[in-house]
């Protein structure tokens, strides 16, 4: 598959300048993503150009209609419950896109739970000023929504659910690869082609690893790259920035559950030494590949999530591990079977009823959406609300 060039000129410019202002001219590729997804003005989730939908690069769950955000309510009504109804309910929601989900959410409670719907407080986190936007539009008129960043969060004040669909997949990653045994990590620098003076490309070199926490990222995991199994030129990534985001969330956290979608593997999958050329993917215009140095600033980078590294770190800021499933059993056991079960009965519009029934199975589809993972973890429960198995992890009869 061919993708033309359609880069960010500017953003081009500013990476080469941190490159040349950097020791050894070069810098991390973590360092890299973080500029070509998060610049302030020209990063691709800065920029003014769809991102999101069928006008973006990829569609999320929360596209393809409500049901998927109203069967999640009825996990966030059920965890209200097991928590024993507080009267400050806060459900936050961590990177939410165009604001679909939310909408969808708060409809749905008010109309259908409208005593928790009374007493809740619904927090958006948000990094992307253009989405911000998007979303402040979208919910202008329900009152209980508002938007904070993590310093304007009380640590330990929340008594609720954080939830996050799609959002970790996109924290920057470091790269290695392995030469002589050894670890050594990916490092981006730049090129000027012979007779172009105009044009750099960005390449990567090899270097020694930037930060010890990469060391301890697969200690923490019990992952010895070093071993024969693993050869030379065996290359993935460590997430160190979702070791970061789960402590942050755990510190906010009061009492109550973090709701984590995403696709990924656990560890032993995610370092399967088969999976030789790590995870990172490009989406653009709704395809994918596999080189992050072209459209910069026009494409979505990605890697998948290492679940294991979630459960592990959350462990050590007192995160109970509740469950880890996948989607489509999640959905499942919250109703998303009767729901299509009943679609023939209560949809008359056979245009509408198609379209539905199409987005209700892409939702569970086992090769897509469905095999995202779903992980659940708690914080401050009682004994008792410890022993309440949330109802998407439980099995549907």
């Amino acid at each position: 598959m061919t993708i033309i060039n359609d880069s960010n000129l500017e953003l081009c410019d500013l990476i080469c300048e941190r490159i040349a202002a950097s020791p050894q001219q070069r810098i991390t590729f973590a360092e890299y993503m973080n500029l070509a997804l998060y610049h302030q003005q020209h990063g691709y989730y800065n920029s003014d150009r769809p991102s999101i939908g069928k006008q973006g690069d990829f569609i999320t769950s929360s596209h393809w209609g409500a049901d998927f955000a109203e069967v999640l309510a009825e996990q966030f009504v059920e965890m209200w419950e097991i928590l024993d109804r507080p009267q400050n309910f806060a459900i936050v929601e961590m990177g939410a896109g165009q604001g679909n989900f939310a909408e969808n959410v708060l409809q749905y409670l008010q109309w259908q739970y409208s005593d928790l719907f009374d007493v809740l407080e619904y927090i958006i986190v948000e990094v992307s000023p253009i989405l911000q936007t998007e979303q402040r539009q979208k919910l202008a008129d329900i009152k209980c929504v508002k938007w904070q960043n993590w310093d304007q969060i009380v640590n330990n004040s929340i008594v609720g659910c954080f939830f996050s669909n799609e959002l970790v997949d996109a924290l920057p990653v470091h790269q290695f690869i392995r030469e002589q045994g050894q670890i050594r990590e990916i490092y981006i620098t730049t090129e000027t082609p012979n007779n172009q003076q105009k044009k750099t490309n960005f390449i990567e070199v090899v270097g020694e690893v930037s930060t010890p926490k990469i060391a301890e990222y697969l200690e923490l995991l019990s992952v010895d790259l070093s071993a024969n199994i693993y050869g030379d030129g065996y290359r993935s990534e460590v997430n160190l920035a979702a070791l970061d985001w789960i402590s942050t969330v755990a510190q906010k956290l009061q009492r109550g559950y973090l709701l984590t979608i995403d696709y990924g593997h656990p560890a032993h999958r995610y370092y399967n030494p088969r999976r030789r050329e790590g995870t990172l993917q490009c989406y653009y215009r709704h395809r994918y590949h596999s080189n992050p140095y072209i459209n910069v600033g026009r494409q979505d980078l990605t890697a998948h999530v290492n679940f294991t590294a979630l459960e592990k770190q959350g462990e050590l800021c007192d995160l109970d591990v509740v469950g880890f499933t996948q989607q489509a059993l999640f959905l499942m056991a919250l109703g998303l079977g009767d729901r299509i079960a009943s679609l023939s009965t209560n949809v008359f519009d056979v245009a509408t009823l198609l379209r539905r029934r199409e987005a209700l199975h892409r939702s569970i589809d086992p090769m897509g959406l469905g095999g995202f993972g779903v992980l659940v973890q708690s914080k401050g429960l009682s004994e008792g609300e410890k022993g309440e198995k949330v109802k998407g992890l439980r099995v549907p009869d």
